[in-house]
């Protein structure tokens, strides 16, 4: 039998295969409001036979948009479509998860096919916040430094957006705490330059990003699975590391989140990062190992058998994968032909089922 396409019960929740759709930013929201854009994309990774579908990083308040064509779940008119989203998702027997995030200094950009670069106030963007007035690029607007009163603020943003999702129909929650942007960034140093309890040593780097999970957890239920979604490195001298993402991950864990999603990057522009086939698996094998805590391995994981060796050599508990489900929506029907595991196929579909090859 395959180990990838067997079910992973987290809490209440089961799903079907080990295969999730990793967040990914579709840049086609307006004012916040996903359309039917977002429900055929993540539907039909749904049919394809997925497990879970995490929809894309989900903007907890307007200035937390990386774009200003981003998804959000800052207010409650937010809701209908997304329950639209969930329904169908569930109804093809995957479950429905959403990030949440805030892109702190990253924000206010333009999509990446229009360059990506930082739109400044004066053309149209907005002011945007940071654990410290460091910019991104050189040349960019300098984020503000929260002080106490908006950390707090963020934190109720993080509350809020939680029982939204609750409201419209999400099944799992996944804190995004990567890829440099707003907890990220109060994680590592470069970018955390503070002097009060949140800046600092490693507890009170940390202090926010347990804070959020906190206060999601008082509004979530306990029947749901908790991801958080981390850069285990930053690739750069100085910078957050995988010593202090082990670290990190033990108190995850021990405050009750259920999954580590392990990533990296993003934190600081210019990096050399050794990319090739699964080079952030061992991160979620080194994680996984030295805490207890389940992880999530993603990053250029393209083929069956190297998701299914993943799963079999215990170096993850769910692979996620992005730019291959936009290759192919269908990975996981064929990936079960290939590995020769049973997977149901929607009765639309079934004439199409392949018995000995394609």
């Amino acid at each position: 039998m395959s180990v990838l396409f067997s079910p992973l019960t987290i809490r209440h929740v089961t799903i079907r295969n080990r295969i999730a759709v990793s967040p990914m930013c579709m840049y086609s929201a307006e004012d916040g409001f996903v359309n039917n854009w977002h429900l055929v994309h993540l539907g039909s990774r749904a049919v394809g036979g997925a497990g879970l579908v995490i929809q894309e990083a989900t903007a907890v308040s307007p200035e937390g948009r990386i774009s200003a064509a981003d998804a959000g779940i800052w207010k409650d008119e937010h809701i209908e479509k997304l329950q639209e989203i969930t329904a169908f998702i569930h109804e093809q027997g995957a479950i429905a998860g959403i990030q949440l995030a805030h892109a702190g200094r990253k924000a206010s950009c333009l999509p990446p096919w229009k360059s990506g670069k930082q739109v400044p106030r004066v053309a149209g963007g907005w002011q945007t916040v940071a654990p410290s007035p460091i910019a991104f690029r050189e040349g960019t607007e300098a984020p503000v430094a929260l002080d106490a009163a908006a950390i707090q603020q963020v934190i109720h943003y993080f509350t809020a957006a939680s029982a939204r999702a609750l409201k419209a129909g999400y099944k799992l929650i996944e804190i995004h705490a990567a890829h440099g942007y707003l907890l990220h960034q109060f994680l590592s140093p470069l970018s955390n330059q503070r002097t009060d309890n949140y800046g600092g040593n490693f507890e009170n780097r940390t202090r926010l990003l347990l804070e959020v999970v906190k206060a999601v957890q008082s509004v979530w239920p306990a029947d749901y699975p908790l991801f958080v979604r981390i850069s285990a490195t930053d690739w750069a001298e100085g910078g957050w590391d995988l010593e202090q993402s082990v670290q990190l991950a033990a108190l995850l864990k021990q405050q009750g989140v259920d999954l580590v999603d392990c990533s990296s990057g993003g934190l600081v522009p210019h990096v050399k990062i050794p990319v090739e086939p699964g080079y952030q698996v061992p991160f979620a094998e080194r994680i996984k190992k030295e805490t207890g805590v389940l992880t999530g391995a993603v990053g250029l994981i393209t083929k069956a058998v190297q998701a299914e060796q993943i799963i079999a050599n215990a170096q993850a508990d769910i692979v996620l994968l992005a730019r291959e489900l936009l290759r192919d929506p269908y990975f996981p029907l064929h990936a079960a032909h290939e590995l020769g595991a049973g997977i149901t196929w929607h009765p639309q579909y079934e004439r199409a089922k392949p018995h000995s090859s394609f």
